[in-house]
């Protein structure tokens, strides 16, 4: 037999590994409350209708060919409109690169800059693919403290003191997912200064940056100056359109100093062919139609966040920091001996009660032990249920 490679066996994702125990207990005939994954589709949002026809026309005209490589041109001009009009970043389209969701860019990005022993600094607690593919590509993830205490923002003195001549990115996940934290522009600010010291390239992934609650989001790359960036973001969540697979990343580049590095992403994105060439199409209708859909959305998203929110530290052992933005919560359980870690509790809350969530060590097991993350996308009544079931699980122990 063939061995399996050392690189694919350390590959783990915890938002997606929980959901095998789950089908089968599902498949034995329990109900299952899914809270693990971050997709409103899955619940009572759906994609705008203008833009589902915009798709569906773009099928029917004949856009079913392969796009060019880095994504159609029209996608990047309505994305550079997009940050300009939304952020008043100046962004050259040529410095776009469309891809399949952000999942992509983040291997495609890794793969240009990490080498053997190279570190990458993520947030602690990080969406888990940044700390998955540093190490399939021999990288070493390195984890800053986010600062629960202080609405989960970013330890900067921590930050600095574990950068050393290895380390190669610095990773901004803002808004942040899994903790729903919004960061000020002192904040990016502070992180800037840092990366510009050490010559870090900065990674700002903003996915969540127009689903925001009391403040508002503030772009990296407009307030990075000389410094560069390079900013994901993509149509999944703020386009509720997860099933296309679309995202983009751009290079804010004022002194040309990632060029090399942008044609390494672009080497790879011609291998992988092209990104999905209607869904693009159809994307360009959703930047410049009508955006009504979003305010919408962040209105029924904000009640079932401070219902979950208010739930969540109603319940014995359990507490939680009020998420800004994005639709997660990361609420901390006191295991007391229970439990011997966290994922035995989210594993054994599924067993007892069909309620899924993700343990915390999963987005890190530095600073997301002991925690765990649910989504708040459900209605009330699923959300209420949940905590009820959780709320009763935990009083029985």
């Amino acid at each position: 037999m063939i061995d399996l490679t050392e690189r694919v066996k350390s590959i783990e994702y915890a938002i997606r590994d929980v959901v095998v125990y789950a089908k089968k207990l599902e498949k034995a005939g329990k109900k299952i409350i899914y809270l693990n994954i971050g997709d409103p589709c899955k619940y009572d949002f759906d994609t705008p209708q203008h833009i589902k026809e915009a798709y569906c026309k773009a099928i029917k005209n004949g856009y079913n060919w392969y796009g060019d490589s880095k994504g159609l041109p029209e996608l990047r001009e309505a994305i550079a409109e997009k940050e300009k009009r939304l952020n008043n970043v100046d962004v050259d389209p040529e410095n776009i690169v469309i891809t399949s969701g952000i999942s992509e860019a983040i291997s495609m990005f890794i793969a240009a800059v990490v080498d053997k022993g190279d570190e990458v600094l993520v947030p602690g607690p990080t969406y888990p693919p940044y700390i998955a593919y540093t190490k399939f590509f021999g990288g070493k993830p390195v984890s800053y403290r986010c600062i629960e205490e202080e609405g989960w923002q970013p330890d900067i003195e921590d930050i600095r003191d574990k950068i050393n001549e290895r380390t190669k990115i610095l990773v901004i996940i803002n808004p942040n997912n899994p903790t729903g934290a919004l960061y000020s522009e002192k904040t990016i600010k502070e992180i800037l200064d840092i990366a510009a010291e050490h010559e870090l390239i900065v990674v700002s992934d903003e996915i969540y940056d127009q689903i925001v609650y009391e403040k508002g989001h503030v772009n990296t790359a407009k307030v990075a100056r000389e410094i560069p960036v390079v900013v994901f973001n993509g149509f999944s969540k703020v386009y509720l359109a997860t099933g296309w697979r679309l995202g983009y990343m751009y290079f804010y580049d004022p002194e040309g100093k990632l060029g090399h590095i942008r044609e390494g992403v672009e080497k790879q994105a011609r291998i992988r062919l092209s990104a999905n060439t209607p869904a693009q199409v159809a994307a360009v209708t959703a930047l410049k139609g009508p955006q009504d859909h979003i305010k919408e959305m962040v209105e029924k998203l904000k009640e079932r966040r401070d219902y979950a929110w208010k739930r969540l530290n109603e319940i014995d052992n359990i507490s939680c920091v009020k998420p800004e933005a994005a639709f997660y919560a990361f609420p901390k359980v006191n295991l007391e001996n229970k439990w011997k870690d966290d994922k035995e509790f989210v594993l054994d809350l599924l067993k007892n009660t069909g309620v899924l969530v993700v343990f915390g060590s999963g987005f890190d097991p530095i600073y997301g032990k002991n925690h765990f993350r649910l989504v708040f996308l459900p209605p009330l009544e699923i959300l209420e249920e949940a905590f009820n079931k959780l709320e009763e699980y935990i009083s029985s122990k």
